[in-house]
């Protein structure tokens, strides 16, 4: 039986995290950097995953790769998958955090936003997920770990694209849970509420954000981006090796009420 902290230990594992180069998706490479792990940081933007890799090098002590990809577009998917066995020899851990949201009335969308929405948030997810599988079963003690959302487990007006995108991200993980299970690879999914993202930038500070956002959460307050790490942590080590289909949530609660 490991004691205490060592269930946490990532020593020579290896993390692959898409939407890795900023937001939460950096922040959970930076915990597994500093639990030992190498990790692979995925972004459209090679030169933003390039940079962020050599800062989390630097300050942890283990190996960091950028890798450029669309997680939209299956060979670049392909490659990614290929790169970082390539890199690492294998890979024990899989985070999906790429994601976008548009916001606005169904009224004033277009089908193009609500399909770019999909596209990224769940497609890229699927695309990901399918590329990767098979070295995760190789790994023997593989993690799935997608980004989903309060907002796949309770609604919010102005928001069908996001929240139609983050419902489909709960049941994919419940599916994938029981179709891998066999294989001694696990998948659950974080839902994190109202971080101070990128995304969420453009409503800090209107009377939506603190209302309807950030008013809803029992603490009353926006997550702090380290606030995620915790729960990244367990869920990429031992110590969740008895979790699987299940949704974590991180919200301040807003689930609870």
């Amino acid at each position: 039986m490991l004691p205490g902290i060592k269930l946490f230990d990532l020593t020579n594992r290896a993390a692959v995290i898409t939407g890795g180069s900023k937001g939460l998706g950096l922040a959970m490479a930076e915990a597994f950097a500093s639990a030992g792990a190498n990790v692979m940081l995925v972004s459209r933007h090679g030169h933003e995953a390039s940079s962020a890799a050599q800062a989390v090098a630097r300050d942890y002590g283990h190996k960091a790769v950028g890798f450029e990809a669309d997680v939209t577009n299956p060979s670049h998917v392909e490659a990614m998958a290929a790169a970082a066995v390539e890199q690492f020899g294998a890979v024990d851990i899989l985070v999906n955090s790429a994601g976008i949201n548009i916001r606005g009335s169904i009224d004033a969308l277009s089908l193009e936003q609500f399909q770019q929405v999909m596209e990224i948030n769940v497609t890229g997810t699927w695309l990901c997920c399918r590329a990767m599988i098979p070295h995760l079963k190789k790994s023997g003690r593989g993690r799935i770990i997608n980004l989903a959302s309060a907002l796949g487990l309770v609604g919010l007006s102005n928001r069908t694209p996001y929240c139609s995108s983050k419902g489909a991200i709960v049941q994919m993980t419940r599916a994938l849970a029981l179709e891998l299970a066999a294989e001694n690879v696990t998948a659950n999914a974080l839902c994190p509420g109202p971080f101070l993202t990128e995304i969420n930038a453009p409503i800090a500070n209107t009377d939506e954000g603190r209302k309807f956002i950030v008013g809803a959460t029992a603490l009353g307050r926006w997550a702090r981006m380290e606030e995620i790490q915790g729960a990244a942590l367990f869920l990429a080590s031992d110590a969740s090796s008895y979790t699987t289909g299940s949704m974590l949530t991180v919200d301040g609660g807003w689930t609870a009420r």
